[in-house]
């Protein structure tokens, strides 16, 4: 009967240590995987920092171009209610800009029938 006993406690003994042994195994391979979260979550923080300044510099792009833009569209007014001595301008300019759509349209068409 001792000796019974004792192979059991033998076993006992081995089966706890595989045991440890897999909980060990177990505990690194959630550390792992905690590690790769936590890289994943900080890339991602990276990632959003660097978005949120590239729209912040889009957004004070588009309020300047919006600005130069409006200056242009009041330059533009100003100049066709100045009066008679930027009427001719005015013809040349409009006469230019036609000319320049006819030649740009004739050159696309040529582009794209090759």
């Amino acid at each position: 009967m001792a000796s019974w006993g004792n192979n059991r406690g033998s076993r006992t003994t081995s089966t706890d240590e595989m045991l440890e042994t897999e909980n060990n195994r177990m505990v690194e391979d959630l550390a792992a995987k905690v590690s790769r979260l936590k890289g994943i979550a900080i890339d991602i923080e990276n990632e959003s920092k660097q978005q949120n300044k590239y729209l912040d510099g889009m957004g004070d792009d588009f309020g300047s171009s919006s600005s130069l833009l409006s200056g242009s569209a009041a330059r533009l007014s100003q100049m066709v209610s100045a009066g008679q001595s930027n009427r001719k301008i005015m013809c040349y300019l409009i006469a230019g800009l036609v000319g320049v759509f006819f030649i740009g349209y004739y050159a696309l068409s040529k582009v794209i029938i090759r």
